[in-house]
């Protein structure tokens, strides 16, 4: 089987398994948007006068054929082809003769899987956004339902002053609005063609850059060819710094909802059907799925460490590294894509114990109000808080609800802002929207 580098020689066996890596296996993930590629780099191909407008039309005949054949499952990357470049040229070779080999005029594999990932990357941005808007407008809802339950504040995990289930909820949600600030630099620097770089130094063809940018729904052409293949993990890096945000975000929801549901604290049940069970201890409900969303975030944090390790001490220009960045960073998207639907499913079911919430309501609870009262007395504040320390057996029960809602200041429990909330992930569902629909409508007009 020849190489797209064949130079009439065979590769040791053991240099081309390691070269080969997992890239066999990580490319059908790329499939569609090699098919997507090449529809476009045919199109402008055909428009500069290398292809005939008869031999478009049988390439796109042949990229729709590679598409049907791996949704039925029959298309397959072999170690010996190396990637999903390969395999479809040599399926597009096979099926159309040397029409096939026309294909990659003007291409290097370099830009190709540049491409490919760019356009993976977007469709699975659009995907990052609409789920961590999802979780926004569902953590934002559980805010609302549970406004004024009183959850007892703690620092260090001591009790610490009154809080809500309403102002817990909103935090995470407010948070994870934040992170989409990140999400969408992503996209920014992901919304750029490089096809037409080449090997980092272009083509003496008239390339038509723009046109190709333009029918994959690019925002732009990134400009320098040789950046274009300096990038090669930036656009990675930045969707993995996003998506680490996130899972930190996720990681932290999760621990707490871990130790809420313990018995001893009794806060949230989790119900049964999102809990594992043990194969020696009948009772147990172990939340197994949350607990593998705190390590996922690790592996996430660690993928872009990964990634920028490999890129840190690089010269310019395409090297053989840049492989290894395809993994974790396909991992780690998809580790938080995953994450984030087993949260939000997590809320669409989670029972709150009210009773156990309230138990934490001591009197000592009070006892920062209590020395602002004295404050509003004429008592300096660090007197005051010395004679509430001395006195703490004088703290008495007050009602919790009562005092969250006398607390109105902006973002505090009696003012939580919610509608702030519902209105900025209404504003970035109009921005996925706004990404989103021209680039689908621009993929599909390709092959339909």
């Amino acid at each position: 089987m020849a190489k797209l580098w064949d130079k009439g020689y065979s590769i040791d066996p053991e240099i081309e398994q390691f070269t080969v890596g997992q890239d066999h296996l990580l490319d059908r993930a790329l499939v569609r948007a090699d098919c997507l590629a090449s529809a476009a780099h045919a199109t402008m191909l055909t428009k500069i006068g290398i292809l005939k407008a008869t031999e478009r039309g049988r390439l796109l005949k042949g990229l729709k054929a590679v598409l049907k054949s791996f949704e039925a499952g029959k298309f397959a990357i072999s170690p010996e082809q190396e990637d999903v470049h390969t395999a479809v040229e040599e399926y597009l070779t096979r099926r159309l003769g040397a029409l096939g080999k026309k294909l990659h005029t003007g291409r290097s594999r370099n830009d190709q899987v540049l491409l490919d990932l760019r356009l993976w990357g977007k469709e699975r941005l659009h995907v990052l956004a609409e789920r961590v808007i999802a979780l926004v407008r569902s953590l934002a809802a559980f805010a609302k339902e549970h406004e004024f339950v009183p959850m007892p504040g703690r620092t260090h995990m001591q009790i610490a002053m009154p809080s809500s289930l309403g102002l817990w909820a909103g935090a995470w949600a407010e948070s994870l609005l934040d992170d989409l600030t990140l999400v969408k630099a992503a996209h920014t620097l992901t919304d750029q063609s490089p096809l037409g770089s080449g090997a980092a130094y272009g083509s003496a063809l008239p390339l038509d850059r723009k046109m190709v940018a333009d029918l994959l729904g690019f925002a732009k052409v990134q400009n320098n060819v040789l950046y274009c293949a300096n990038s090669r993990g930036k656009a990675e890096l930045a969707t993995l710094a996003a998506c680490g945000q996130v899972m930190v975000d996720l990681s932290r929801l999760a621990t707490d909802l871990v130790v809420g549901s313990m018995p001893e604290f009794g806060y949230f049940r989790i119900p049964k059907e999102l809990c594992t069970g043990s194969s020696m201890m009948p009772q147990k409900r172990n939340p197994c799925g949350l607990e593998l969303v705190r390590a996922k975030a690790a592996a996430v944090l660690s993928a872009e460490g990964q990634i920028a390790g490999i890129l840190r001490a690089l010269p310019s220009g395409y090297n053989r590294d840049f492989q290894e960045t395809k993994g974790p960073f396909m991992r780690g998207v998809e580790a938080t894509l995953g994450s984030l639907s087993v949260v939000c499913l997590t809320f669409e079911k989670l029972e709150v114990v009210q009773e156990n919430l309230r138990k934490g309501f001591i009197p000592e609870i009070y006892a920062t109000d209590r020395a602002l009262e004295l404050v509003g007395e004429g008592v300096p504040f660090r007197d005051a808080y010395r004679h509430v320390a001395a006195h703490l057996e004088e703290l008495v029960d007050r009602d919790p609800v009562k005092n969250l809602k006398s607390k109105k200041l902006q973002g505090g429990p009696g003012n939580l802002g919610l509608a702030g909330l519902t209105k900025r992930a209404g504003a970035a569902e109009k921005w996925l929207k706004g990404v989103r629909d021209p680039f689908e409508t621009a993929l599909r007009k390709l092959l339909g």
